[in-house]
């Protein structure tokens, strides 16, 4: 299978624009049209992780955290970011990162988080906006079916559990063709009437360029005569963080030693209880300090994340409770996540769980 194949479908389940401004997922070393021949999945890229992919015959690693972040003017091995890139190359292994793409899509990292949490009637808890655009298109009556279902299969017309959905109206549009004009119907020399119908459809931004190819490769007019307008609506299923219930509400001191459990880490910082009972819990994998104000607007009891400061924790001033249970260990399992992800679409291709833990801190 071509890298490419691989990554093409990532993109499906993690568009890369939906990765926040700082980022930069997508592929970081590699040409898209090598042969994959195995896959290791981490949570991090060290060297280690490089020496693993290589004993266990993986040339393509996927990890939730870029290898390359920040600017890189030379690579002469003098931190671990050079090192792993020089011995990437070296030993012909693609390096592609997933990381706040997967972090911002509904059944992503926040997803797995509350999964494991037994949390339920999940939703995002702040969905990114101008994410969504809509086109409207005007054809003939005759060539409509033709037109709008070339439209949703390009991705046009999907709007949460739905599909193929459009608005259609009917009017008559004029035209009069100039020199050389090729008119689909009527007369190029004087203006004409054409009974047309005017589809409308919302679509990701991400599938603006194949809805455009489609709409131009199956409308039957030599110009064809379109809008695109930006939607200031939110997307309800890309965003920031999640929020979630349990089935029955508990102390927080006893929700608190679940939750302990449940992520698998040593230690979790945690500011005063806010209330007696914990019901509704916001979940953001990794650096989610930002959150805390939504967290709190939407009712949430305790804020579940990774890397507060100090001077934060005195944020939450009594209105919620803070379970800052490390960064590594909010996401450890999104390891597990992308090996699902993967099988279910390639069942019968070689994927492997990195065995090595690549948190840089260590407790006492």
């Amino acid at each position: 299978m071509k890298l490419n194949q691989i990554t093409g479908f990532l993109e499906t389940v993690a568009p890369l624009n939906y990765q926040e401004d700082y980022d930069n997922s997508g592929l970081l070393i590699g040409d898209p049209g090598i042969t994959i021949k195995g896959i290791l999945i981490s949570l991090d890229c060290t060297e280690a992780v490089i020496a693993e992919a290589v004993k266990k015959k993986c040339n393509l690693i996927i990890c939730h955290h870029p290898l390359i972040f920040g600017e890189i003017k030379k690579i002469t091995g003098s931190n671990y970011v050079e090192r792993c890139i020089a011995l990437a190359i070296k030993k012909d292994i693609a390096i592609y990162a997933i990381h706040t793409n997967l972090d911002n899509v509904k059944h992503g990292v926040n997803a797995e988080i509350c999964k494991r949490l037994g949390l339920i009637n999940c939703q995002v808890l702040v969905p990114k906006e101008n994410l969504i655009r809509k086109i409207v298109v005007f054809c003939p009556e005759k060539e409509s079916g033709k037109v709008r279902n070339a439209l949703f299969k390009a991705g046009a017309g999907q709007i949460g559990n739905y599909s193929e959905c459009s608005f259609n109206s009917h009017g008559t549009g004029t035209f009069k063709g100039g020199e050389g004009a090729s008119p689909y119907t009527g007369n190029s020399s004087k203006q004409n009437q054409e009974h047309e119908v005017k589809i409308e459809c919302v679509y990701p931004k991400v599938k603006q360029y194949e809805i455009v190819q489609a709409l131009l490769k199956h409308h039957p007019y030599e110009e064809v005569a379109y809008d695109i307008f930006p939607i200031k609506n939110v997307n309800d299923a890309v965003g920031s963080g999640m929020l979630g219930e349990l089935k029955r509400e508990v102390a927080p001191m006893a929700f608190l030693k679940q939750l302990k459990r449940l992520m698998k880490t040593d230690c979790i910082r945690y500011t005063s209880l806010g209330s007696d009972k914990v019901k509704k819990v916001a979940v953001c994998g990794g650096s989610g300090s930002f959150l805390l104000d939504a967290a709190i607007q939407q009712g949430a009891d305790l804020l579940v994340t990774a890397d507060f400061k100090y001077h934060q924790f005195f944020d939450a001033d009594g209105r919620i409770t803070i379970a800052d249970i490390g960064h590594y260990e909010s996401e450890q399992f999104t390891k597990d996540l992308l090996v699902g992800i993967i099988k279910k679409k390639f069942p019968k291709f070689a994927v492997r769980l990195s065995e090595i833990n690549t948190n840089p801190i260590k407790y006492l």
